[in-house]
């Protein structure tokens, strides 16, 4: 019984002085961090073998965003002028965002991919440079979608002024009267049909000219009217 009661109080010394050593080697950690924190602060240099973050802001030294890198949970809103505002971007997009000398947003890189209940997969990439203040000038996009895919390369009108990015008044006017604040002007890349195309259209967005080449080596060039109509074709000789 005696044997008993001492081994009881052993334990119980052991426990308590477990205890004390946890809790010095936590204040010892934590002081371990802050000053690794505050050498790299002091530094201005510091390196890590892994770093697995949700989201990472770059700031200017007065604090004004610059980029953006971040998972989808974290990816952030519409930036104007330093200050971050609510923003729809699909809710499935992770990536990267580029901000100008004002802290507003001027392009990035999205992406997403998946397979959907059909078996069928779901995916895109886009990287974008906006004009200042606007939407994409220039757009490197690639998308598989409901069994179709393509990628190119897209050059863009864009609508004139300051008062956007992305659905100011000026867009909705533009958009009641079917006219677009960003009119594609150039692709080039692979289309939906697996054509090699090159495509020219004119001021209001509708194609003129088409190079293509089929899988099976079929060049051509077409000419368009404003309807889309074909109105000339031009193709090698046959052999």
């Amino acid at each position: 019984m005696h044997d008993t009661h001492a081994l009881q109080q052993q334990l119980i010394a052991l426990q308590r002085s477990h205890r004390r050593m946890k809790l010095a080697f936590g204040a010892l950690a934590v002081a371990a961090i802050g000053g690794l924190l505050m050498g790299a602060a002091a530094t201005g240099n510091a390196r890590f073998q892994v770093l697995d973050v949700e989201r990472i802001n770059l700031r200017e030294a007065d604090g004004t965003i610059r980029m953006v890198i971040a998972n989808r949970e974290r990816f952030p809103g519409l930036y104007l002028k330093n200050t971050e505002h609510p923003h729809d971007r699909g809710g499935d997009k992770s990536g990267m965002l580029f901000f100008n000398d004002e802290g507003t947003e001027n392009g990035g890189l999205i992406y997403n991919g998946s397979l959907k209940p059909d078996g069928r997969p779901s995916s895109g990439l886009s990287l974008t440079f906006d004009r200042y203040q606007q939407d994409q000038q220039m757009q490197l996009l690639g998308v598989d979608q409901n069994g179709r895919h393509f990628a190119g390369l897209m050059f863009n009108d864009v609508a004139d002024g300051v008062v956007r990015p992305v659905r100011s008044e000026q867009d909705t006017q533009a958009n009641a009267a079917g006219d677009y604040a960003i009119t594609p002007r150039v692709f080039l890349g692979k289309s939906g049909s697996q054509n090699a195309s090159l495509v020219l259209n004119d001021g209001a967005g509708k194609p003129r000219l088409q190079l293509e080449v089929t899988p099976e080596g079929q060049a051509s060039v077409v000419f368009l009217d404003a309807a889309g109509k074909e109105v000339h074709r031009i193709m090698p000789p046959a052999t």
